[in-house]
């Protein structure tokens, strides 16, 4: 009578340990297993924050642009007038004028050189944020599917697509920081 009790009891908590955590994960779309893949790319570029950076990156970057294109006829002109007054010009008068030309020039360079740097470094500070604030979605996410690991699609050589999670890790990650702002 007590091995049937126990082998009964045994049998209720395995059907109940199985039951409690695969209906879960498999109600939510995931795999059950010990490994679960990303794309980190997607995920970042395809989320309402990722986008709203991207969109402010590129509004940014054309306006660099632009400001870069404008001072480029400026300096153009201004070389072109520099070489007219040249023939008329002491060689000495000339070669002041030119050195502050030059200077002028590597100036406005390296200021624009550092926004375009300082753009970039928007970027990777946004990512840098997204990924902190995603964090505890991917945990979760993995804990659901009683996971050990999430692993880099990119590099893994081959699995099933049923261990990709970016979809759902996007629109959890959406519901929870949105844009972000």
């Amino acid at each position: 009578m007590r091995g049937r009790l126990r082998a009964g009891l045994r049998a209720l908590m395995l059907a109940v340990a199985l039951a409690a955590v695969p209906v879960s994960a498999q109600q939510l779309g995931l795999a059950q297993g010990e490994i679960l893949t990303i794309s980190s790319d997607r995920l970042f570029s395809e989320s309402a924050f990722g986008k709203r950076i991207q969109n402010e990156i590129e509004v940014e970057g054309q306006a660099l642009a632009s400001e870069n294109r404008k001072m480029e006829a400026e300096l153009t002109a201004e070389e072109r007038d520099l070489t007219d007054k040249r023939k008329g010009m002491a060689p000495e008068e000339f070669r002041k004028l030119a050195d502050a030309f030059n200077e002028k020039v590597q100036v406005i360079r390296k200021t624009q050189d550092t926004k375009a740097r300082a753009l970039a470094q928007k970027g990777d500070a946004a990512r840098k944020q997204f990924f902190e604030a995603a964090r505890p979605v991917l945990a979760e996410l993995m804990q659901e599917a009683g996971a050990g690991v999430i692993l880099e699609r990119s590099s893994v050589f081959l699995s099933a697509n049923s261990t990709d999670i970016t979809d759902i890790a996007i629109e959890r990650i959406d519901a929870i920081i949105g844009t972000g702002e």
